[in-house]
């Protein structure tokens, strides 16, 4: 593939584009970009869907009504960070990302604990007040930034980001990689981490002119394989992770070069009138193929089920590799499963098992 640079000279030579093509580009992202970045979180609005709330403000189908304001704010963060990244005089702040967070989230909200024990307060546009991790595919527990030091790795990560910019050495596909896996390895709030570091990846790409990206929801084993092979390259201890050096997340800077190169070639020979339209979501996804195993998720719990009778100690990682689901989306069907009575936690996650009723 041409070298990203390359790209980007040529795509910056067929500019202006005429205003049908650009409003028609600009168009479809919006739809794409809320569509897989929410669906990596566990979004269960179809594309469909999706689609007819961000042109026309319908709403259709039995969704959960949070998915449908999710969904819409969102797009208004899309907005936000647009209107940000175009703004040569301001640069990048920590009260812009707090208030991108605060978008959004919409409000307060609560959610219950991984073993369902107890539910706790989101407190939307505040860094974290609790630690947070993730389970790994093995069930292991990798840790992001506690809440003490959540402040601090929060201003070295912009400052280090301002000085970046002003001194623009790294290429744009690095900047933005190492912004994304270092802010990730920080996760200052306590839900909307992903969302926010892919759409300041973005607000990094449009500030630089260069055409703002798609990590599509079918490729998320790939994107999360890849953080973890930078997990295993910068370490486990957070402050390493803040600060990880290009060498330690060359995965994930290889990922988006891809992606970069993929979405520039592609807006090339859109430009050109070699190919008719740029949709980047799958084709099986956007004709509503999927809503057999989506359809009020029924099929899933019932997966979900059918698993925890197979293994009583399997992780909740383990599910959501198996089913290739969110783990998000995997906590909500173990809830919905045990508000049913259906199934119950004994023990904590470390050495407890499900007992299925």
């Amino acid at each position: 593939m041409k070298k990203i640079q390359q790209l980007f000279k040529e795509w910056q030579s067929l500019q202006p584009l005429n205003e049908k093509m650009e409003r028609n580009i600009n168009q479809q992202f919006m739809i794409d970009f809320n569509y897989n970045s929410n669906h990596l979180e566990g979004n269960t609005l179809t594309y469909g869907q999706t689609k007819l709330l961000l042109l026309f403000g319908d709403t259709i189908g039995n969704a959960n009504m949070q998915d449908y304001e999710e969904m819409k704010a969102h797009n208004v963060g899309l907005e936000m960070m647009k209107i940000e990244a175009k703004d040569s005089n301001r640069m990048l702040s920590e009260h812009f990302i707090r208030q991108l967070n605060k978008t959004i989230l919409v409000r307060d909200f609560y959610k219950t604990s991984r073993d369902g024990d107890y539910r706790y307060k989101i407190n939307v546009g505040v860094y974290k007040t609790r630690p947070n991790s993730v389970i790994t595919p093995t069930g292991e527990i990798f840790d992001y930034a506690s809440p003490e030091e959540t402040p601090a790795l929060m201003g070295d990560l912009v400052e280090w980001y301002r000085n970046e910019e002003q001194r623009g050495k790294l290429k744009i596909e690095e900047l933005a990689a190492l912004f994304h896996y270092r802010y990730i390895r920080i996760h200052p709030f306590e839900d909307g981490n992903g969302r926010i570091a892919r759409l300041l990846v973005n607000y990094i790409l449009l500030r630089h002119n260069y055409p703002m990206l798609v990590i599509r929801s079918d490729d998320r084993n790939n994107y999360l394989k890849v953080l973890r092979q930078c997990d295993l390259l910068a370490g486990k201890i957070t402050s390493d992770g803040a600060h990880a050096t290009l060498e330690q997340i060359k995965p994930l800077v290889d990922y988006i070069s891809a992606v970069l190169e993929n979405k520039l070639t592609a807006l090339i020979q859109l430009a050109k009138g070699e190919i008719s339209e740029l949709i980047e979501t799958k084709d099986d996804e956007r004709s509503g193929q999927k809503e057999v195993v989506r359809k009020g998720g029924q099929k899933r719990w019932s997966d979900v089920l059918e698993l925890i009778k197979e293994n009583p100690k399997i992780t909740r990682g383990e599910l959501s590799d198996k089913l290739g689901i969110n783990p998000s989306a995997i906590q909500k069907h173990i809830q919905k499963l045990k508000t049913d009575s259906r199934i119950e936690r004994i023990g904590g996650d470390k050495g407890g098992y499900w007992k299925v009723n």
